[in-house]
């Protein structure tokens, strides 16, 4: 089962079950419906910290992923820790489903290239 752990302390509102569902769905089709998995909506000027200290760019952006197991062999009984993503409603608006399906698939092992965005296309189109 994924267990998916979610915090707003962004100050808007954000439409967590859909989230949710479709975090859920592109990691299912990815072959993934083990594990845990955080989603943490943040604001402006969070995102802008988080993305100046990790990637060194000074400038809010939609969303964020940082990885931790991604497809990597586990030992037996280990839960698969695959990582946060990080997302900034008042940056995204209603165009959430793109970015964050685009941080999931990082946190499935997807590098950014053609491969990662056809998969982004299947989910968002």
């Amino acid at each position: 089962m994924l267990e998916v752990e979610v915090v707003n302390r962004s100050g808007a509102e954000a439409d967590v079950d859909a989230v949710v569902a479709l975090a859920r769905e592109v990691l299912a089709a990815e072959g993934i419906e083990d594990g845990e998995l955080g989603i943490t909506f943040v604001d402006t000027d969070e995102i802008r910290a988080l993305k100046q200290r990790h990637l060194g760019v000074d400038e809010p952006t939609d969303a964020l992923a940082f990885p931790i197991d991604g497809r990597d062999e586990l030992p037996a009984g280990l839960p698969r820790q695959l990582g946060d993503v990080v997302i900034c409603p008042q940056v995204v608006g209603a165009a959430w489903r793109g970015p964050l399906v685009h941080a999931v698939l990082h946190l499935a092992g997807y590098d950014h290239g053609a491969g990662m965005e056809a998969r982004e296309r299947a989910y968002v189109e």
